[in-house]
């Protein structure tokens, strides 16, 4: 479990073929300090665990479904990434609730820089719109962010849209993004969970059970 508070930028200095995934290697002077075999790293907001490890690196084997669903189908060494270590369960919830469990990819439309921070649009997937709010939480490329735009619900090319302070685009990779730049997703949780519950709601599911009109005895 993560915050979106990214700790460091690193980079990818190795990618191997790993049967049908790859096995990457991460510069992570600040990460690796006190991680040990096995630990969870969020890697651009991707949740991967580390297999092994040495003073400022460490590896981790990234299998093809991530691949399917994140940027790193694209990896190559030399690309800067964010990093979090997993939050200790005292620490302070310094953003929000996020996984590393990337829901798909989206692409920066513009960057719009202003006296003070960054307005940031990215086009994201028809599928993960419902589940964007204005104000509401959203984990970019592993940074807990806050919605300050979103698209109408009947665009047909739905976006969100970030505003990014100096501390954020100096301390995360956001920083360098530009038009084209694909981005990892990952959307609220609840907002996930309410999805499905809703699904399972619906009159028109055939496997939702049916509400029991029956009182039970005391």
């Amino acid at each position: 479990m993560f915050t979106g508070i990214v700790e460091e930028i690193g980079e990818i200095t190795a990618v191997e073929p790993s049967g049908d995934g790859v096995r990457v290697t991460v510069k992570a002077p600040l990460s690796v300090s006190d991680a040990g075999h096995g630990d969870s790293i969020s890697v651009s907001g991707v949740c991967l665990t580390v297999v092994e490890q040495g003073p400022d690196w460490f590896t981790a084997d990234v299998m093809k479904q991530t691949l399917d669903m994140s940027t790193l189908a694209d990896v190559a060494a030399g690309r800067p990434v964010n990093l979090e270590r997993a939050t200790a369960a005292h620490g302070r919830l310094g953003g929000h609730i996020v996984q590393g469990h990337i829901d798909g990819t989206g692409v920066v439309r513009e960057v719009r820089p202003g006296a003070q921070w960054s307005v940031v649009r990215v086009g994201i997937p028809a599928a993960l719109a419902p589940l964007v709010v204005d104000k509401g939480s959203i984990a970019i490329d592993g940074v807990s962010l806050t919605v300050s735009a979103v698209s109408d619900a009947t665009d047909p090319e739905p976006w969100l849209e970030v505003s990014l302070i100096p501390q954020t685009l100096e301390a995360t990779t956001l920083g360098r993004a530009e038009a084209g730049t694909p981005v990892n997703l990952e959307t609220d949780i609840l907002a996930r969970h309410v999805q499905r519950l809703l699904a399972f709601r619906s009159t028109e599911n055939p496997a939702a059970p049916a509400a029991s009109t029956e009182r039970g005895s005391a």
